[in-house]
């Protein structure tokens, strides 16, 4: 069962890690002083905002507010809950994610069980597409489809023999059969009993991001219903999520620039086996924004397969509709509608891989895709067709993020209505409300207050934390933010090399870390050089204020109460100023 991970090896690791180098692999980024710019991959902007800091290590976009470590950029911007971005990280330093004794939770665990048994099955159903009695027409099916031993095993093809109760037998141990159950391998009836759920069909494994079998879409080899059944949604499979074909395609080992969305697992298959291995297909839904933007995370450019046909047109235009909201600039939509009676299968194959690949590339772009197809819809040459043609377009074109693209679709809706620029954008755009009243200059952080000034210079040079000797002498001072700093400075003294990007790891989920955050990028108007004095002066502004209580308490109670020894010793000392200052190194 996993345990939890050690939290000295997440701060080691985010000590190891390259940020700028996790980043850049997801995301173009341009050299900007001694950091790094990039326009905001989790909200729309033209101008960029969103800024990783080497040196700290930590990102921050100063438009949404995101901001975190490498862990958190991998969890927002891959999806991926926190072990799993720990392991990613982790497996590309080279290192081997320890785990303490005992357990974390069910969760993690249950998870790795769920992955162990669909890796098992998998193995299963690739044995019984080699040594089933009845393999041989599974195989045969696979020949007739032009598909080679080398791409079945590419993509890990299996067998689900007939019968109701093939894979049940195999699961025998402990609990496999529940899991297998949730997993929706196993059907559970009324009486508690089990029976399978893929019966004599071609299995096509469908794998996370990580290569992992996360479920398994299974075609029947004649003419049965349904032609495709999917796993159903379980605690590791989300089909809204999920792209068969995209580890595949990234593993294949060139630099994707496109990648082709197709709508069965076959024609991924088949194109792959032509070289045309940048093709990937939904699991049995139309194209959601989350597919979309894995999609974007991989590639610049879509390009959306499909027939030609009148219900082919209507899923080209829920698949436009879905993209709107996801195109911002940079990015790129086109449309591939194949001739009548024709799949991606039959198409390679009738007219060759550089064929086929050359039509992707003069696929029809959205714009042209959108403004032909609201065209057909009205008379573009009367007055009235062409205010229809606005109307239509208006709720279609607010989808848009604010970017170039939207002003360039904007001025295509003008030249094809007619109208003027200027008014066919104040018709379509609301009033922009008026700017805010620029806030006043910063203040230098000598001149805030001790304790913010305290917590800034140690998130940008947690190293100031070891010089103190103890941290004893601001315990009791009451003001705000104190607990804060003191809890700051305990985590800096016991990790000597801790660095922003794992000082905020330590804060992730609590409500001090917006804070953290915001701070830790807030300018400082002190030379690096300074950074020591200021921070001793902060704290010794804090003592001061502690001492200043300290007298303010003592003398009340010895108004009400009187004073013992120490007490009235402790008084005369801080008073005359003798009494030692603890926290300083002598």
């Amino acid at each position: 069962m996993a345990g939890r991970i050690p939290q000295s090896f997440i701060d080691e690791l985010l000590n190891r890690v390259d940020i700028v180098e996790v980043i850049e692999a997801r995301l173009p980024l341009k050299k900007a002083g001694r950091e790094f710019q990039a326009c905001c991959p989790f909200h729309n902007e033209k101008t960029p905002s969103f800024t990783v800091s080497p040196g700290k290590p930590f990102y921050h976009c100063f438009g949404c507010g995101a901001h975190g470590s490498a862990v958190g950029f991998l969890m927002e911007y891959e999806n991926l809950d926190f072990p799993e971005a720990i392991e990613e990280l982790a497996r590309a330093m080279g290192l081997e994610v320890p785990r303490e004794a005992g357990g974390s939770g069910g969760g993690d665990s249950q998870r790795l069980d769920h992955y162990g048994l669909l890796e098992k099955v998998e193995r299963y159903f690739r044995q019984q597409l080699r040594q089933h009695s009845q393999a041989a027409r599974a195989v045969d099916y696979l020949k007739a489809r032009g598909l080679s031993g080398e791409i079945a095993q590419t993509f890990g093809l299996g067998y689900a023999p007939p019968g109701w109760d093939n894979l049940l037998q195999q699961l025998a141990a402990k609990g496999e059969r529940e899991l297998a159950s949730e997993l929706g391998l196993l059907v559970k009836k009324d009486d508690g009993s089990h029976y399978d759920r893929f019966r004599d069909r071609i299995m096509f494994p469908i794998r996370d991001r990580r290569g992992r079998c996360i479920g398994f879409g299974g075609r029947v080899l004649g003419d049965e219903t349904p032609k495709y059944m999917n796993s159903p949604e379980s605690p590791v499979f989300h089909k809204g999520r999920e792209l068969y074909g995209l580890f595949e395609a990234r593993k294949a080992g060139q630099k994707l620039e496109r990648l082709l969305v197709v709508e069965g697992y076959m024609d991924v298959v088949a194109l792959a086996q032509f070289g045309l291995t940048d093709t990937v297909a939904t699991l049995g839904t139309a194209t959601t924004a989350e597919h979309l933007e894995r999609l974007y995370r991989t590639v610049s450019e879509v390009v959306f397969c499909f027939d030609g046909d009148a219900a082919g047109r209507r899923a080209a235009w829920r698949a436009l509709e879905n993209t709107l909201p996801v195109m911002r600039d940079g990015r790129e939509a086109r449309f591939l509608f194949l001739p009548e009676g024709e799949d991606p299968d039959s198409l390679v194959r009738r007219v060759g891989a550089e064929a086929f690949r050359q039509k992707t590339v003069e696929s029809v772009p959205l714009s042209q895709f959108l403004f032909e197809s609201l065209s057909k819809q009205v008379d573009i040459a009367s007055v009235d067709g062409r205010a229809r043609l606005v109307e239509l377009a208006r709720p279609l074109l607010a989808r848009l993020p604010d970017s170039v693209f939207r002003d360039l679709m904007l001025e295509r809706l003008a030249q094809i209505s007619g109208l003027n620029s200027a008014q066919l954008r104040a018709r379509l755009e609301p009033p922009r409300p008026q700017a805010m009243p620029k806030p006043s200059a910063p203040r230098r952080d000598s001149e805030r207050s001790p304790v913010r000034t305290a917590i800034r210079l140690l998130l940008e040079q947690p190293a100031l934390g070891q010089q103190l000797a103890s941290i004893g002498a601001l315990q009791d001072l009451e003001l705000a933010g104190v607990p804060l700093l003191l809890e700051l400075l305990e985590l800096t003294r016991r990790n000597p090399h801790i660095n922003t990007g794992g000082i905020l790891e330590h804060w992730r989920g609590r409500p001090e870390e917006r804070h953290l955050a915001r701070l830790a990028t807030t300018r400082l108007e002190i030379a690096s050089d300074g950074f020591e004095p200021e921070f001793q002066g902060a704290v010794q502004r804090l003592i001061e204020q502690r001492n200043s209580q300290k007298v303010e308490y003592l003398l009340q109670k010895e108004r009400q109460a009187g004073l013992d020894a120490a007490e009235k010793e402790e008084l005369k000392q801080l008073v005359t100023g003798t009494r030692p200052i603890p926290g300083q190194n002598a």
